[in-house]
């Protein structure tokens, strides 16, 4: 997902796609998962040349990825989509408060866990214990994991609120990547993922699959290629109008029922419920993993107490 928070970020977007020739580049690149340069060239009939400078863009605009590939003959540039929706803000931010505070939340900083087989936890660099043994989401190594799945159950964080006094909070914004967890993958394997916030249930989102058709970008070459790759970037919105997953409404559950402040504390949890109808696991990456360098990303806009 690119989310572009105002017109003039989305100015090099506009420019990718203003191109017939581009459109189709990504056209073909989404049928096809990935190409290297030659073959692109070749299924678009043009020059390595000309596909160059189109490619270029796209990569600046962060719709395509470009990686390197050794192989027998040198270097190939393997070119793949990097993003799965575009979202434009045309709300201005100061309708939900133009002051913001970012942090970020490492994946194995969870508060708070209670999760169920299959399950596993992992770092960069390895696997933290054995798999489908809840026991090792304790483990001290937790705090370095980059990727966490499992079947049913939740995990919890808590969002370091360490906003100026007298703020009150307008909107939360939590960018994660997230997939349902399969034993194995399965592309085909619906989740029905559901946020809380202070334990109230603010809106569920499902989940269509378990990937790995392909490696994720970030994903370390130890990885186990018959297991998750890579997820989905969803962007998560609560503001006093509703709760929001992409920009598409999913509950009226909005900040007026918590009056969060500077003084609140902001506990978020992903879960799958018992009673879920898709019961597919839940996948998060942490930016070793995927194909996003991130985190768990969150974003408050607020506002003075005073003012009301």
């Amino acid at each position: 997902m690119l989310h572009l928070k105002n017109l003039d970020e989305g100015l090099p977007v506009f420019k990718a796609l203003g191109s017939e020739i581009r459109v189709n580049i990504l056209k073909i690149l989404m049928e096809n998962k990935q190409m290297n340069m030659n073959e692109l060239a070749a299924n678009l009939g043009i020059t390595n040349g000309a596909l160059t400078g189109h490619i270029k863009l796209l990569e600046r605009s962060g719709i395509v990825k470009v990686l390197s590939e050794h192989s027998g003959h040198g270097n190939q540039k393997i070119c793949r989509v990097n993003v799965d929706k575009i979202i434009l803000d045309v709300v201005g931010e100061e309708e939900i408060g133009k002051d913001i505070y970012t942090t970020s939340l490492p994946v194995g900083h969870y508060s708070d866990y209670s999760v169920f087989p299959t399950c596993g936890i992992a770092t960069g660099d390895a696997l933290i214990g054995e798999v489908d043994d809840s026991r090792y989401f304790a483990h001290p190594d937790r705090m370095n994991a980059q990727i966490l799945w499992f079947t049913k159950g939740y995990v919890e964080y808590i969002i370091p609120n360490l906003l100026p006094v007298s703020q009150k909070i307008d909107q939360i914004t939590i960018s994660v990547e997230i997939s349902s967890e399969a034993p194995g993958i399965n592309s085909d394997w619906p989740s029905d993922i559901s946020f809380l916030l202070n334990d109230v249930e603010i809106g569920t989102w499902t989940s269509p699959g378990d990937f790995g058709d392909v490696q994720g970008i970030f994903t370390p070459d130890w990885w186990f290629p018959n297991w998750n790759q890579y997820g989905l970037l969803k962007m998560i919105v609560i503001n006093r109008k509703g709760t929001f997953i992409d920009g598409l409404k999913i509950s009226d559950v909005s900040l007026k029922e918590f009056d969060l402040n500077y003084r609140s504390t902001i506990r978020f949890k992903f879960m799958i419920r018992d009673d879920a109808q898709n019961m597919g696991g839940l996948t998060i990456f942490g930016s070793q993993f995927g194909n996003y360098n991130q985190d768990i990303n969150v974003r408050i806009n607020y506002s003075s107490m005073i003012s009301e």
